[in-house]
C-alpha cells in the first residue's frame, strides 16, 4: 500500500494530466453523439418536407450519424495519445474492399437515391425507362418495379434506369395523338381533310386547346399521307387512338375515299406490236389450259 501511495505521489502530475485528457476525450465522444443525433434529426425533418422516400431518409440519417460518431471516437482516441493512423488505414482498406465487392449494388443504391431525390417519375406513372415501358409499381433502393400493359412485373436495376433516357408519359396532363392516314391519289384532298377533321372533332375526348390539326405530310409512291393530331387527356391517349382508327376507316369508306395498298402495274412490250402481244398472251393461256387438263 505504501509503495502504491509513493508511486501515486511521484506520478501525481502525470496522472492528473492523463485524467484531464480522458475527461476531454469523454466530452468529445458525448458531444459527437449529441451532434450526430441533432444533425440526423435535422436532415430527417428537411428531407421529409421534400417527399423523399422514408427508407432513403432513414438510411442517409444513419450514415451521417455513423460517420460523426466514428470521427468523434477517433478524435477522442487521438486526444489520449492513441495512434489512430493505423485505424484510419484499416478502415480505408476495408471500405475500398467492400466498395469493390459491392460495386454493382452500390451503383444501384446510389441510382435509387437519385431517383427518389429528383423524382423523374413516381408510383403510378406510365414511363419508358431502362428499356422497359410500363406503370411504376414501386421505387426501391436497388430496383424499380414496373407492370407492363400485358400484366407482367418487370424488375429493373436502378443504375440501368439512370443510365438511359427516361420518358414519362404521365407527367403532363395532356398528350397529342399522332396518326398517319394514307389515301389514294384520286381522292379529293379537301374533302378528305374535312372528313378526317370531322372524325376527331366529333369525339368528346378531343380538346379544343390545343386545337386538333389535319394536314398533308407526304406524297408517297402509292398514297397521299395525312397527319391527324388531336390533343387529349393523358389517360385517354390509347382509347382515343384505337377508336379514331376504326372511325376514320369507316368514314373514308362511307365517303368513297380509297385507302391504297402496295401494288405494281406490269406493262408487256413485244417487237411485233399488238398482234405479237396477243400471241404471247394466248400462248400463256394455252399452256395454263394444258396444265389444267393434265
Amino acid at each position: 500500500m505504501t509503495e502504491l501511495l509513493d508511486w501515486f505521489a511521484e506520478n501525481q502530475e502525470s496522472i492528473f494530466f492523463f485524467a484531464g485528457k480522458v475527461v476531454v476525450a469523454l466530452v468529445i465522444i458525448i458531444g459527437g453523439f449529441i451532434l450526430a443525433r441533432a444533425l440526423a434529426n435535422t436532415l430527417v425533418r428537411r428531407l421529409d418536407k421534400s417527399n423523399i422516400d422514408n427508407a432513403v431518409v432513414s438510411f442517409m440519417a444513419g450514415i451521417i450519424r455513423t460517420i460523426i460518431i466514428i470521427a468523434a471516437l477517433l478524435m477522442a482516441l487521438s486526444h489520449v495519445g492513441v495512434q489512430t493512423t493505423s485505424f484510419i488505414a484499416i478502415l480505408g482498406a476495408a471500405g475500398l474492399a467492400i466498395g469493390l465487392a459491392l460495386q454493382g449494388s452500390l451503383s444501384n443504391f446510389a441510382s435509387g437515391v437519385l431517383i427518389m431525390i429528383y423524382r423523374p417519375f413516381k408510383s403510378g406513372d406510365y414511363v419508358d425507362a431502362g428499356g422497359t415501358a410500363g406503370t411504376v409499381q414501386r421505387i426501391e433502393l436497388f430496383t424499380t418495379i414496373f407492370k407492363t400493359p400485358d400484366n407482367k412485373l418487370v424488375i429493373v436495376p436502378n443504375s440501368k434506369i439512370t443510365g438511359s433516357e427516361i420518358t414519362n408519359f404521365s407527367e403532363e396532363p395532356t398528350r397529342r395523338v399522332d396518326m398517319v392516314i394514307g389515301v389514294s391519289y384520286s381522292a379529293d384532298l379537301k374533302k378528305t381533310k374535312e372528313v378526317l377533321m370531322d372524325v376527331i372533332t366529333s369525339d368528346e375526348r378531343t380538346l379544343e386547346d390545343p386545337a386538333p390539326r389535319v394536314a398533308v405530310t407526304a406524297l408517297n409512291d402509292s398514297s397521299v399521307d395525312f397527319i391527324v393530331r388531336p390533343w387529349v387527356k393523358s389517360a385517354d391517349y390509347w382509347p382515343m387512338y384505337w377508336d379514331s382508327m376504326e372511325r376514320i376507316k369507316n368514314a373514308l369508306d362511307e365517303n368513297g375515299i380509297g385507302i391504297p395498298f402496295p401494288q405494281m402495274d406490269v406493262h408487256l412490250h413485244h417487237p411485233d406490236g399488238a398482234a405479237g402481244k396477243l400471241r404471247v398472251v394466248q400462248q400463256h393461256v394455252d399452256k395454263l389450259d394444258d396444265k389444267k387438263e393434265s
